[in-house]
């Protein structure tokens, strides 16, 4: 089989490889589909440790829709032919390689596989293309969910409003899952005219923050509400899907009372947070890492319900041969939105 080689800052190699053989409790899926990730994009622009843990020399690629080929004489649970999603938590029963399991390879081997577990089945309603945007997904949709205020078992208060930063894949997902989940007003800001457009392809309100004043449009979109320091954009929800300091900053200067700030992008310099201030706001900061099953169940929802055009956020296609180049593609964000892989016919 054909597979993705990590090699280290700039630099992969599409190599041949042994395909790997099934044990009794195993599958082996043919991939149909693979996503570029951010944490791909970074790994390859900047070395080792600034994206996913990858082993250099090692496959890599998380985010794909696959075929069962073949299943081990124990398995019952699944059937050759089927469509599934590799959970990226539990494929290779080993959580750190949960941005490597072999996305960006023709076949992957899935020990042990459990049903709702390592492999889910994907709703046949859902593209192979769009289903290869299920992980990115659930990542925009756990955060939309740390967001929201439970009623109870997947309902949630309704008719309040957020605002989203950061217009890739995640973000735009989060934005999604925020109307799923009952939100009344969503907007999206970015500094790339060209993702802002995609958003707003979907419906949402969007902010250029690199040419505009957020507050001015927040306030006017949202109407305004109180904060300690006077009349704000009312606004209940801040998520960071974007990573820069200036969006905590900000939410701490002008988010309102009661409000929150959800953390899904990744923010590794070390903050420090005016907690007095804080509490007096009796605003709330969450963190969102990673995905859950019922993020699985609620994207699959959202992708099949046909309210969104949500492939037309996928702007480019590329065959596994022009891995770099997809990568390159992916990192052009005024230029790109989301960036897949053909890996297989059906």
């Amino acid at each position: 089989m054909k597979a993705g080689i990590y090699l280290g800052k700039e630099a992969l190699e599409i190599r041949e490889l042994d395909l790997p053989e099934i044990g009794d409790d195993d599958i082996l899926v043919q991939n149909i589909y693979s996503s570029v990730c951010g944490t791909d994009v970074a790994v390859f622009l900047h070395g080792p440790n600034t994206g996913h843990k990858i082993t250099v020399g090692g496959e890599f690629g998380h985010e794909t829709v696959s075929r069962v080929v073949k299943v081990g004489k124990n398995v019952t649970e699944f059937v050759v032919g089927e469509r599934v999603y590799p959970y990226p938590r539990y494929a290779k029963n080993d959580t750190r390689r949960a941005g490597t399991i072999g996305g960006f390879s023709e076949y992957i081997l899935i020990p042990q596989a459990k049903r709702n577990y390592s492999l889910y089945a994907v709703d046949e309603s859902i593209s192979d293309r769009l289903a290869s945007l299920i992980e990115p997904f659930t990542v925009g949709c756990r955060a939309a969910r740390r967001g929201m205020i439970p009623l109870g078992q997947s309902q949630y208060v309704s008719g309040q409003n957020a605002v989203v930063f950061g217009c890739g894949t995640i973000g735009i997902a989060a934005a999604v899952a925020f109307k799923h989940f009952g939100m009344n007003r969503v907007m999206v800001c970015d500094h790339s005219d060209f993702r802002l457009k995609l958003a707003a392809g979907l419906g949402f309100e969007t902010c250029n923050t690199a040419n505009e004043s957020f507050e001015a449009h927040a306030a006017s979109y949202f109407g305004t509400s109180a904060s300690l320091s006077g009349k704000t954009a009312d606004i209940d929800c801040w998520l960071d899907a974007a990573g820069a300091e200036a969006i905590l900053t900000e939410f701490l200067n002008l988010g309102k009372i009661e409000s929150r700030f959800v953390s899904v992008a990744v923010n590794n310099a070390p903050r420090s947070i005016n907690l007095l201030q804080m509490t007096y706001a009796q605003q709330s900061i969450i963190g969102s890492g990673g995905y859950m099953p019922e993020d699985v169940r609620d994207v699959q929802e959202i992708m099949s319900c046909g309210k969104w055009n949500l492939e037309s956020i996928i702007t480019h296609e590329f065959s596994l041969s022009e891995l770099e180049k997809a990568i390159r593609t992916a990192a052009d964000v005024d230029h790109a939105g989301n960036v897949v892989i053909k890996m297989a016919e059906k």
